[in-house]
């Protein structure tokens, strides 16, 4: 392993994270090499170590990328509507919209990480648990509202999460239904569970 002449550029980490990206989502973790994520961002396992240890932090670099991505597009997506009920719509749309624009990325934070051990697990939980706090304290708002009946707020996010994941996952792996089109249903679906009938103006 060579750590001599880096690039030390920002242009550069982003190029080697996307590239990354492209194949570990091809390859899987197990059957990526540093080399090959070398070859696919042009650039020179000098430049790769420059910026990551290992082959395990840059796959953790991007299991935090979406990560973060995902709960700032959800929070500018609810910061759009100022009731509890109407947050949720805005947020689920984001997130479908979000895993359906980075497939590459879902992939590796939801699926790829499952059995690769402690510290990628750890990782997965992670951004399940950021997405449930989302939720979860959008929903104590619309109880506190009056827009839902009470109810145990974390439970509740949680089988929100288990639910959008189930629908992201099977996209990831087949590809259908579309995303787009599985909204309406899972909006209808989630909505219902907390005690919301389908509203006049959907």
């Amino acid at each position: 392993m060579t750590t001599q002449n880096p690039d030390p550029t920002q242009e550069t980490r982003t190029r080697i994270l996307e590239a990354a990206v492209k194949v570990f989502a091809t390859k899987g973790y197990h059957d990526t090499k540093v080399d090959d994520i070398v070859s696919e961002s042009s650039t020179s396992k000098g430049s790769f170590y420059f910026y990551f240890p290992s082959k395990q932090d840059i796959f953790l670099a991007l299991s935090d990328t979406f990560s973060d991505l995902l709960e700032s597009r959800l929070r500018q997506a609810m910061e759009t509507e100022t009731h509890g009920i109407q947050q949720m719509d805005a947020a689920l749309s984001a997130s479908l919209g979000l895993f359906s624009q980075y497939r590459g990325l879902a992939k590796i934070a939801l699926v790829q990480a499952v059995g690769l051990g402690a510290v990628f697990e750890e990782r997965r939980r992670a951004i399940n648990n950021r997405l449930t706090l989302i939720i979860q304290s959008r929903l104590e708002r619309a109880i506190e509202e009056g827009s839902i009946p009470p109810l145990q707020a974390e439970i509740a996010a949680r089988a929100w999460v288990g639910a959008l994941n189930e629908v992201v996952i099977h996209w990831i792996y087949t590809g259908t239904p579309p995303l787009e089109d599985s909204l309406p249903a899972l909006k209808q679906f989630l909505t219902r569970s907390i005690g919301v009938e389908k509203r006049s103006n959907e």
